[in-house]
């Protein structure tokens, strides 16, 4: 099923959801929660990355893969619409080869289901 993702915007969801329970890989830090506020029919993934990891180009860049990852990750695995997903990006993200970043997210991503 292909659902539209929308990004999160209250500072209150975000400080809940790093209450939540957490998957952590070589790449990223994932959060998940279900918030009791959000529609069942858009998912919530929001990104973010720190200044520690380089300029604004870079950080643009882990974005756009990691938001790329996301749509693949909608068209692959059921995924589950009532968790909200805040993804935070580790340093060497930015070195990594994208298959492999897909790869370990993929796999957090399937034991969250």
């Amino acid at each position: 099923m292909r659902s539209k993702i929308s990004s999160l915007s209250k500072s209150e969801d975000f400080k809940s959801l790093l209450k939540g329970k957490k998957i952590s890989n070589p790449y990223s830090t994932i959060f998940f929660k279900k918030i009791p506020s959000k529609s069942n029919k858009l998912l919530n993934v929001s990104i973010v990355t720190k200044k520690k990891i380089g300029n604004a180009v870079k950080r643009n860049k882990i974005k756009r893969r990691l938001r790329n990852i996301m749509n693949d990750a909608i068209k692959n695995i059921t995924m589950n619409l009532n968790y909200s997903y805040l993804f935070i990006a580790k340093k060497n993200i930015y070195d990594a080869n994208y298959k492999m970043i897909k790869d370990s997210i993929f796999k957090d991503l399937i034991k969250v289901r």
